[in-house]
C-alpha cells in the first residue's frame, strides 16, 4: 500500500501500534484461530495522533479508488471510518461514513448498515470496506457482503494490519483488492 504518510510518520504510526495494540501471548482469535501474538488495535485507533495516522494512510487509498464512502463491520471499523470521515473533510474532498452491523438491529428500522440518513442506501454507491485487524478476511467479506446486497460497488478493502494468515489469497479469490498499512512480520521482527 502506497500512503501518504512520509517514512517518518509511518514508523512512528508503527511504534504507536506497537507499544498500544501488539501483545505476543496464546489468544483465540475472532477467526477461531490459535495464536502466540495478537493486536489489540483499539488503543492505537483511539489515541489522538494514532487516529490521525491510521486515517492519512488510509485516505489515499480510498481515494485511489474513487468511493464516496467508507464503513465496515462494528466494532472494529468505527473508529477508522470516523477518522476517515473527519480527515477527508479537513482535506477538503468528504468521504462518507457507515458501518455494518453483526446481527441487525432488534428494533426500529431494524437496519444491517447505519450511518445513512433516512431513506438513503449503498446502491449505487462505490465503497471501500475498512478493517483493523485481518486474518483470513471473513469477517471482512461478511461486511462486505452485506453492503453488496444493498447494491454498493465494492472497491477495495483496506486493513490496518494484515496479520499474514491467508486474507490476501481470500480476496485474490473472491477478485476483490486488498491492501494493508502493515504485516504482522513487520512487528514480530521487532
Amino acid at each position: 500500500m502506497t500512503s501518504a504518510l512520509s517514512p517518518a510518520e509511518r514508523a512512528r504510526l508503527a511504534d504507536i501500534v506497537f507499544a498500544r495494540s501488539f501483545g505476543r501471548g496464546k489468544v483465540i482469535l475472532a477467526s477461531g484461530k490459535e495464536s502466540n501474538f495478537y493486536f489489540d488495535m483499539k488503543p492505537s485507533m483511539l489515541h489522538p495522533e494514532g487516529a490521525a495516522l491510521i486515517a492519512r494512510a488510509l485516505l489515499d487509498e480510498v481515494r485511489r479508488t474513487g468511493a464516496g464512502y467508507v464503513g465496515g463491520l462494528e466494532m472494529g471499523a468505527v473508529p477508522i471510518t470516523g477518522a476517515l470521515c473527519q480527515h477527508s473533510f479537513e482535506a477538503g474532498a468528504p468521504i462518507f461514513g457507515f458501518f455494518v452491523r453483526k446481527q441487525p438491529k432488534g428494533h426500529g428500522a431494524k437496519k444491517l448498515v447505519e450511518g445513512l440518513p433516512k431513506g438513503e442506501t449503498l446502491a449505487g454507491k462505490d465503497i471501500v470496506i475498512v478493517e483493523d485487524v485481518t486474518t483470513t478476511g471473513e469477517s471482512a467479506w461478511k461486511a462486505a457482503q452485506a453492503c453488496i446486497e444493498e447494491g454498493a460497488n465494492l472497491k477495495l478493502i483496506a486493513t490496518i494490519v494484515d496479520r499474514e494468515d491467508g486474507a490476501e489469497a481470500f480476496f485474490r479469490e473472491k477478485g476483490v483488492p486488498f491492501a494493508a498499512v502493515f504485516r504482522a512480520s513487520e512487528f514480530l521482527a521487532r
